[in-house]
């Protein structure tokens, strides 16, 4: 069969003889094509634990709301129309509203990012600014000894509204939910602080209770405080197929379970080589980004095995200090020790690479430089075809195969 896996805007193909082929592991079936207007209208008029957003505003209030950079798939520009609705029905003006992408420690957007991220309707009438993480508050600490340190405008607005999309996370357990404060609208200083609890083995995705770095990020939000929270979950042409709205910790919860239950992938056992891919753009900008797809690939990798993993990458490692670990270590051990000895936000991504690498060959197909990616413990290729060629060539061309295609979305679960 002809297996296709998307990288960018474009794809990858490569033929693997259908006895070999375990699995495809795809969400559920979920509609092709939702009537997202109708799930957002009644996602907002029934939230979880809160009043509707209009009954919590009043007039001449200011209002932050947060949503996600150009690096994550949340569909601001179709959630943003129908928060705006109810601020504006509550009395509220454009101009006491600001719209805050959530970059965390990523870089800088461009006026053409966020022009793109909410519609040129709204970034004209709404101001909206990348978060700023050296003009914070401080807040608190929590007891896991996380600075709470938040952007300004988000402290002093008088309502806070997070907007975000729900899909697992490699030590989180899940995107979405408190994450639009911390790390969204955090400082690298207290980012590196909560994401050293990553080392502990019950921060892994699909996991909220009892996970370290999912407990610490809700205590910090907690302090921060939210009025009103949108999530979504999206098919895999990133379309809206369930919003839950209201209460921060309640709404992002039934949205977890709603994934949960159509993109957790149950197996019967592991095989020999994992396709892998992000699901194309925006999600494979880099290889910071990719990384995703590659850590759930490792529930599906035998000890052993080859994961084949396709992302685009086209801006290289995406973050200067994970390029400096990946090119600094080639010993997968030595970076988990280093990890472990002293944490390092950007280093953490390289040694979730170097977990899977020590368990298994890892092959990238990528726009990256070959010259460079020789240099780190993955192995470069330009085609998929010619990865899985010679990752087959270890198993005599009989080795057992299992595919990704939304690697970062889907989470292997052996039975």
């Amino acid at each position: 069969m002809e297996i296709s896996l998307k990288t960018g805007h474009e794809e990858q193909c490569v033929q693997v003889r259908d006895d070999l082929v375990k699995d495809i592991l795809m969400p559920e079936q979920l509609p092709s094509d939702p009537d997202e207007e109708k799930i957002m209208k009644e996602a907002m008029a029934e939230p979880i634990g809160t009043k509707p957003l209009h009954e919590l505003v009043g007039k001449g209030e200011t209002a932050v709301i947060m949503t996600s950079d150009i690096t994550r798939p949340c569909p601001s520009a179709r959630i943003l129309p129908h928060v705006l609705e109810e601020l504006y029905r509550a009395g509220m003006k454009p101009e006491d509203i600001t719209i805050l992408f959530g970059r965390g420690s990523h870089r800088l957007q461009s006026e053409e990012e966020m022009f793109h991220l909410v519609g040129e309707e709204i970034y004209r009438s709404v101001r909206c600014a990348d978060t700023d993480f050296e003009k914070t508050i401080h807040v608190g600490t929590t007891k896991q000894g996380t600075p709470v340190d938040i952007d300004a405008r988000v402290i002093n607005a008088d309502r806070r509204i997070l907007i975000g999309n729900v899909e697992y996370h490699y030590f989180a357990g899940f995107s979405g939910g408190a994450k639009a404060l911390m790390p969204g609208a955090s400082t690298p200083a207290a980012i590196q602080a909560n994401h050293r609890l990553m080392v502990d083995p019950a921060s892994h995705a699909g996991k909220l209770e009892g996970n370290p770095v999912r407990e610490d990020i809700e205590e910090a939000a907690a302090m921060v405080g939210a009025d009103f929270i949108v999530n979504v979950v999206l098919n895999t042409d990133k379309k809206i197929v369930c919003a839950a709205c209201g209460d921060m910790v309640q709404a992002h919860r039934q949205a977890c379970a709603f994934l949960d239950s159509h993109y957790g992938c149950q197996l019967d056992e592991k095989a020999d080589i994992v396709l892998v891919s992000q699901g194309g753009a925006p999600k494979d900008l880099n290889l910071y980004q990719t990384q995703k797809a590659l850590d759930n690939a490792g529930h599906a990798v035998k000890d052993g095995g080859t994961v084949i993993v396709v992302g685009s990458c086209r801006e290289g490692f995406g973050n200067a200090v994970f390029e400096e670990w990946m090119l600094k270590y080639r010993d997968p051990q030595e970076m988990i020790d280093a990890i472990h000895a002293k944490f390092r936000l950007g280093g953490h991504k390289a040694a979730a690479i170097a977990m899977i690498r020590r368990k298994a060959e890892i092959m990238l197909v990528s726009d990256m430089d070959d010259a460079v990616v020789k240099n780190t413990i993955l192995k470069p290729y330009r085609s998929l075809s010619e990865a899985y060629e010679d990752a087959q060539k270890k198993y005599g061309g009989e080795g057992s195969v299992i595919v990704m295609p939304y690697g970062g979305s889907t989470l292997p679960k052996v039975l």
